[in-house]
């Protein structure tokens, strides 16, 4: 019987903005806040608070990524140029921007793919449910899940963000 071989999450690439490959190793002994993102959602907002959790927890070692996501009724139609300009322009974002991947499906960027097995607070697992899904990789390697409605400053997220920074 042939063993199966797990893929650890920081060693999945993926692309910038710019095209350039990358993996989350490159963040070792960071806690990585990665949420898909979209520039004309009812959620839009939470850029704010993101950034303002990247200002508040940068220099304990927390890194906000987001990946822009056009899956969800079309809410993030622009180019990379134009995505960019908006969250600058917009919110101010200093944290950065990857390029665009899809979430779900059969063509879901591998990232994606293994973060979806992560279940949230309530056991439930499977695909990214709207934009702004939020995952909190730590920097052990463990992930943890937080639904679009979960706001980036919601006591749980911001207690799961603070339990593995130090002081």
């Amino acid at each position: 019987m042939a063993e199966t071989q797990t893929v650890d999450i920081r060693d999945i690439a993926f692309l910038d903005a710019e095209g350039t490959e990358h993996t989350l190793s490159e963040y070792a002994g960071k806690e990585l806040l990665i949420v898909n993102v979209a520039s004309k959602c009812g959620l839009t907002p939470q850029y704010e608070q993101l950034e303002q959790l990247q200002k508040t927890y940068g220099d304990r070692g927390l890194q906000v990524l987001g990946f822009p996501c056009n899956q969800f009724m079309g809410q993030e139609p622009g180019s990379m140029d134009e995505i960019l300009e908006f969250c600058s322009v917009t919110y101010g974002v200093s944290f950065p921007i990857m390029d665009k991947v899809r979430v779900n499906g059969s063509h879901a960027a591998p990232l994606y793919k293994a973060l979806k097995k992560t279940p949230n607070a309530e056991g439930a697992k499977g695909p990214v449910m709207w934009n702004f899904e939020k995952f909190l990789v730590t920097a052990s390697g463990d992930v943890h899940r937080f639904r679009p409605q979960t706001k980036p400053d919601d006591p749980e997220v911001i207690a799961a963000i603070e339990a593995g920074l130090p002081a």
